[in-house]
């Protein structure tokens, strides 16, 4: 018999309007750069707080066990300043980060990551760092176009939004990109 894989991740999705036309316009303004990117669609803004890879759908509760666990707390998340990883020199990926309601995003990463290893997950490598993520570089054409503009946006405001609750997300990949799909949802308290 074959067990259901799907490929998942833990995030807080960014759903208020305001601040994703905000996203949507500093996004932009990096594809406006001409620098070859794959930008994140409207739709799928987000922050991961943990990316999953192929898991069996069967443990989609116990993932929602360890979230709960977590106890999400109700905060203000202000999202500013453009970054980029690995550095803004080297932009691969180019992101907001938190300035408000990290501690939060860092303790949440801290309680789950510590249940995912009781479930068997292996520890994440890359130290975590709360972050939407707007695009992905795809080449190096007009990179110094990207690095400027990432100089400019350092300490743009994107907006706040209050953290009502963490989901496990499914992300389905298509031609078109991918399309992500609740799994599981667990409410902040607060």
């Amino acid at each position: 018999m074959s067990v259901e894989r799907v490929r998942a991740f833990i995030a807080v999705d960014i759903e208020e309007p305001g601040v994703v036309a905000r996203l949507v316009q500093i996004r932009d303004a990096f594809v406006a750069t001409g620098a070859p990117m794959k930008p994140v669609e409207d739709q799928n803004m987000h922050i991961t707080l943990r990316f999953l890879g192929n898991i069996p759908l069967s443990m989609a509760d116990e993932i929602e066990k360890v979230i709960a666990e977590a106890a999400p707390r109700r905060v203000v998340i202000r999202l500013r300043g453009v970054g980029a990883f690995p550095s803004v020199a080297r932009p691969r990926v180019i992101w907001v980060g938190v300035s408000e309601g990290a501690e939060e995003l860092e303790r949440l990463y801290r309680e789950i990551e510590r249940g995912l290893r009781r479930l068997g997950f292996r520890p994440e490598r890359e130290e975590f760092v709360p972050h939407v993520t707007l695009a992905r570089l795809k080449g190096s054409r007009n990179l110094d176009r990207v690095v400027k503009l990432l100089q400019e946006m350092a300490d743009v405001e994107a907006g706040e939004v209050v953290l009502e609750s963490v989901r496990l997300k499914q992300s389905i990949l298509t031609p078109r990109g991918p399309v992500y799909r609740t799994l599981r949802e667990v409410r902040a308290r607060g």
